[in-house]
């Protein structure tokens, strides 16, 4: 991932759940903020955000929306190939 992105306001294509994990790890690691930060905040436990930061494919679309909500990200769906 390049780490620019973190510091623009560009936009992250996504394309499998490690993508997403090391994403979510990244900006949160920039805003120095601890997983422990992120319970709290999100609603959540630990091992799911161990298991979202590792990639796991099948964790619950709504705790990834509230981890994205409290890290100050949204997303956005448009058709493929027009990123």
């Amino acid at each position: 991932m390049d780490k620019e992105y973190i510091k623009s306001n560009e936009s992250m294509k996504i394309e499998t759940a490690k993508d997403l994990g090391n994403f979510v790890r990244e900006i949160r690691e920039s805003q120095k903020m601890t997983q422990a930060d992120i319970l709290g905040l999100a609603d959540t436990g630990n091992r799911f955000i161990v298991e979202l930061e590792n990639g796991k494919p099948t964790v619950q679309f709504q705790k990834v929306l509230n981890v994205l909500h409290v890290l100050g990200l949204e997303i956005v769906i448009q058709k493929k190939g027009s990123f």
